[in-house]
């Protein structure tokens, strides 16, 4: 069994990978600072012995180093998320994602571990040429967010290339599950339909809804992370999707209710849609959860999201307008 380390463990993927990890008897070590996270998303981790949290920023080396000592796996999850916070606020963002992945992955160097898995972005693409997206589409990222992603994959890279730390990266694209965030910022399309549907307002849909995305269900991404912690591969990027694309109306339709329609929203691509033959070779991995399955794994845990924000049409117009200002000039 292994000892690993989990950044991020708080968040939504993170404390699924800590489950997951306890579930296949490892010993895990879980560090957040709680700015995305919740420590009601360890409950049951926090339950097991063989568990132990840190609340730690990860950009803070001096912090987090003496949690690496004697790990084999890191995880590295911990990042700040969303588009129009990190237009409205680029350093932190830069701080979080470029400065904590430097940190964490000196943290790993020094530890000498065995194999670090680093969670990227397929928003890296941006508006990509070619759908499905292969990981040698040129990186396009189109606000902060992205490319603060972006460049923390190419600093775990070149730390694999230069110092030759067992690293790879994963790609994900357009996660979702149980847990996904409910923070006050305007994010990914499930959490805004929860709560929308628990309170009985119209799913506030972008554009005519035909656009479409690669759902891919959080169990999924997690035993990918895990592959990739058993595998040997080293330096690579890896794209992380269900094997298809849904469009937002096919959403709708699965959840069910009143539909009312917003402006479609600059640098966004109309399709997200990942090639995932390179880790299907290389790990030996396969997605499990089609859409409806994971919809209806959705609903039966639908009360998580009951305290969450709402988001109505003039909520939403207010908290993008900066997304409209800023990204309207490059689209």
């Amino acid at each position: 069994m292994a000892r690993a380390l989990v950044t991020g463990a708080a968040g939504f993927i993170g404390s699924h990978l800590v489950d997951r990890l306890l579930a296949d008897g490892h010993s895990v070590i879980g560090i957040d600072n709680l700015a995305c996270g919740s420590d009601v998303n360890l409950a049951a981790a926090m339950r097991n012995p063989s568990f132990r949290f840190h609340v730690a920023d990860v950009a803070e080396f001096a912090s987090i180093a003496p949690f690496f000592k004697d790990v084999d796996w890191v995880f590295h999850l911990a990042a700040l998320a969303d588009i129009v916070p990190s237009i409205q606020q680029p350093v932190p963002y830069h701080r979080a994602n470029v400065d904590g992945t430097i940190s964490v992955l000196e943290a790993s160097r020094a530890a000498g571990v065995k194999r670090l898995v680093y969670a990227a972005s397929s928003s890296c693409y941006g508006i990509p040429d070619a759908y499905p997206t292969p990981e040698q589409a040129p990186p396009r990222p189109m606000y902060p967010y992205a490319l603060t992603k972006w460049m923390g994959e190419q600093y775990v890279l070149h730390w694999a290339q230069t110092y030759g730390l067992p690293a790879v990266s994963l790609r994900f694209f357009n996660v979702y599950g149980p847990r996904a965030r409910t923070s006050g910022t305007y994010g990914a399309v499930f959490g805004v339909f929860l709560a929308q549907k628990l309170a009985g307002i119209p799913y506030t849909v972008v554009g005519d809804g035909t656009q479409t995305r690669d759902f891919t269900f959080v169990t999924d991404v997690v035993a990918a992370v895990v592959a990739a912690a058993e595998s040997e591969a080293v330096g690579l990027s890896m794209n992380v999707g269900s094997g298809n694309t849904y469009s937002v109306n096919r959403l709708v339709e699965l959840l069910g209710g009143p539909v009312t329609y917003i402006p479609k929203r600059p640098g966004e691509p109309d399709c997200t849609f990942a090639d995932t033959s390179l880790i299907r070779r290389t790990l030996n991995w396969s997605p499990r959860i089609t859409l409806e399955e994971g919809v209806r794994r959705m609903l039966e845990n639908i009360d998580y999201w009951r305290n969450a924000p709402v988001w109505t049409k003039e909520r939403i117009h207010d908290a993008t307008a900066d997304w409209f200002k800023y990204l309207g000039r490059t689209s």
